[in-house]
């Protein structure tokens, strides 16, 4: 620096600890707050029990704004019953806790759990108005929300109302959920028979393809021959619905079988299988000819969806009178079911 003879080897050998220094300390402390914040995230989930209570005033709003953008018809009490254990059985849980107290000497009781995206929240905002504002909800996630009935009066409360309702595996669960509170309470309740009728009959169907239905909207566009496609591809356009199921219910270890053939006779189809990536056999229901899309057409204008696949089933209906129509063929038609697929 004073011009000393090779002065600047120096210069730059300080000026390359210096920032190797600042490097290597600035690391260290960005990982050590990374280390903090989990522990803190850790922490308050902990505390919390892992979840986010939703406040009052924020269900008061959320149901607001769905009663505001649905046309939510009046749904009876008994098709209320038969919509709720579809419901539990696509999206929910019974966690049962041991008999007894606590060393706290606290009563505990068992809960019903539905989970679902948090977009479908002012469904179940909706659905709690509907069944006496009982429960409570919780955000245990960013985009995933519980609604957890756990109380002793509203466990009852559910029980009768979806008693001998429940159609799959989940059916044996609800009956040891039945016998905790005969046991517990010293209730006489009646164990819960498998429901076998029509499912044209009530609303469980649409119950359960709320939680684990999908209508898909596929349009392809035409393309010719080329150097890497040997043969042209013609435009289309092709509706589906999809619903996927385990073989074997987890909480049971019961198979799914003898339902889904059920089902897929109901919708007059073939029960498919295949294996998926955790090497789990899965039992799957899909329905895209236009003469059995005519019995999902049906079935849920007379039963109506209530959450987010609303929507998706009304422009799936909305393409499915196109093709009826022809009007899918016509430019103005591909134009609007490009539309569609883009809402």
């Amino acid at each position: 620096m004073h011009l000393f003879h090779n002065a600047y080897i120096l210069f730059y050998i300080g000026l390359f600890l210096v920032i190797a220094t600042m490097s290597l300390w600035f690391r260290d402390i960005i990982a050590e707050g990374k280390v903090w914040s989990n522990f803190l995230l850790y922490y308050n989930l902990r505390v919390a029990g892992g979840a986010r209570k939703i406040s009052s005033s924020d269900i008061e709003n959320y149901l607001h704004i769905y009663k505001s953008n649905k046309n939510t018809a009046v749904i009876s009490k008994n098709e209320l019953g038969y919509y709720l254990a579809g419901l539990l059985e696509g999206d929910g849980s019974i966690n049962l806790p041991s008999l007894g107290t606590t060393t706290l000497n606290r009563v505990l009781n068992p809960r019903i759990i539905f989970t679902s995206d948090l977009n479908n929240i002012g469904m179940y905002t909706f659905l709690q108005s509907e069944l006496g504002n009982i429960g409570r909800f919780q955000q245990s996630s960013e985009n995933v929300i519980r609604y957890i009935i756990g109380d002793k009066d509203s466990i009852i409360f559910i029980i009768n109302l979806i008693h001998g309702k429940l159609r799959t595996p989940k059916n044996k669960r609800f009956n040891d959920l039945i016998n905790f509170m005969n046991n517990k309470y010293d209730l006489n309740i009646s164990e819960s028979l498998l429901d076998n009728s029509n499912f044209m009959e009530n609303s469980w169907f649409t119950g359960f393809t709320e939680a684990d239905g999908h209508f898909g909207i596929k349009y392809v566009e035409s393309k010719p021959k080329s150097e890497t496609r040997k043969r042209s591809v013609s435009e289309s356009v092709s509706l589906k619905f999809r619903l996927d199921q385990r073989s074997f219910d987890k909480s049971t270890s019961t198979s799914m079988e003898p339902f889904m053939l059920d089902l897929a006779s109901f919708l007059n189809i073939n029960l498919k299988r295949y294996i998926n990536n955790k090497n789990s056999e899965v039992l799957s229901i899909s329905v895209n000819s236009i003469k059995n899309i005519s019995i999902l057409i049906e079935y849920f204008n007379k039963y109506s969806l209530l959450g987010n696949k609303l929507n998706d089933f009304k422009n799936w209906e909305i393409v499915y009178n196109m093709i009826l129509s022809k009007e899918h063929l016509t430019e103005n038609g591909r134009l609007k079911i490009k539309n569609i697929i883009k809402l």
